[in-house]
């Protein structure tokens, strides 16, 4: 893992966690010998440098120190990211890494050291929901794909902010070892393992804390309360006390999306948990969530999911019989779709 001054401490330490414990785990239940993965912090130099939080992480060694036996390389996120990704001598050693390594790969925003080298020209990619529009900007050759968790493309991978790192190395994990694995090292590490790819980075629940002024902040609450009801603009309008085309306005220019984007995207989420949790069919399930229609379900779910709700069922509930999860990155399903 590349890292340097001003990283978030969890775009490095997350994911080397994840290879560090499956490792572990194939020597204490599978009694194997050597290590499956050996990770290692890269800085700018050797010894320790501060990361966004104030903490201290030590580099085992500095990154041009290093040629080959590097099998997977990933560059870290964080504040400090903008001051470091135009240093040339960084941009060359990761060119010439990039022939090198098997996998190469970034947490977070990371995906702007690949983007100033040219290592993610023609491929898609992502980075943090709030990085996504600058590096689609400064980097037209990149297509950024702002609502996925993680992307593979070949043999180079993004993930975006943060935690998504974790799913990101465990899919790395699956990936390499199998999907055993990958549970065991998710129950170890008392994690969600069944985030697909495709899944948005910015939800509607997280969202309902941005709204500035309170009688928004109330009506998201009951939109999230209340998805299988009427919530067409004229309806959510009368209930903030302004007229439809004032409300979508300031609702637009608070949220950050339409009042129409975020119903859907509060149904979809509902709709995504009940498919997942609970044996209910899909017209009872469309019903609750205020669908209308199952094929106005199914499209909701393949723009702001990528797979239809069965399929996504057959994957992600744990007592459905073909629930097996992720494959590089995306629904299992995702290509078929």
């Amino acid at each position: 893992m590349l890292a340097y001054p001003g990283v978030q401490i969890l775009d490095v330490t997350g994911p080397l966690e994840v290879f560090s414990r499956a490792s572990r785990w194939l020597k204490d239940h599978r009694g194997r010998a050597d290590d499956a993965y050996v990770v290692e912090i890269l800085g700018l130099e050797r010894g320790p440098f501060r990361v966004s939080s104030g903490l201290q992480l030590v580099a085992d060694r500095a990154y041009h120190e290093v040629e080959e036996g590097v099998d997977t390389l990933l560059v870290a996120g964080g504040k400090g990211t903008h001051q470091h990704d135009h240093d040339a001598a960084i941009l060359t050693w990761l060119k010439r890494q990039a022939g090198r390594v098997r996998r190469l790969g970034s947490v977070c925003t990371g995906a702007f050291f690949l983007a100033e080298a040219g290592l993610l020209d023609g491929r898609t990619a992502t980075t943090h929901w709030s990085e996504c529009d600058d590096l689609a900007r400064r980097f037209p050759r990149v297509k950024v794909e702002p609502d996925t968790i993680y992307v593979q493309h070949g043999r180079v991978y993004t993930s975006a902010g943060v935690t998504a790192g974790i799913d990101l190395a465990l899919a790395m994990v699956e990936e390499d070892h199998g999907r055993d694995l990958t549970l065991a090292t998710a129950r170890e590490l008392v994690m969600f393992l069944r985030r697909p790819g495709g899944q948005a980075q910015f939800s509607a629940q997280l969202a309902v804390q941005f709204a500035e002024h309170e009688p928004l902040r109330e009506l998201q609450a009951h939109i999230l309360e209340h998805p299988g009801t009427d919530l067409e603009v004229a309806t959510l309008a009368r209930r903030v006390a302004m007229s439809p085309r004032n409300f979508a306005r300031v609702f637009a220019r608070e949220i950050g999306m339409t009042p129409a984007r975020f119903v859907t995207s509060v149904r979809v989420e509902t709709a995504r948990r009940r498919l997942e949790e609970s044996s209910d069919d899909l017209d009872a399930i469309c019903e609750g969530c205020g669908f209308g229609s199952l094929e106005s379900m199914r499209r909701a779910f393949m723009r702001l999911v990528g797979t239809p709700p069965g399929q996504y069922r057959e994957r992600f509930n744990r007592h459905h019989p073909r629930a097996d999860g992720i494959v590089n990155g995306r629904l299992a399903t995702r290509r078929s779709s």
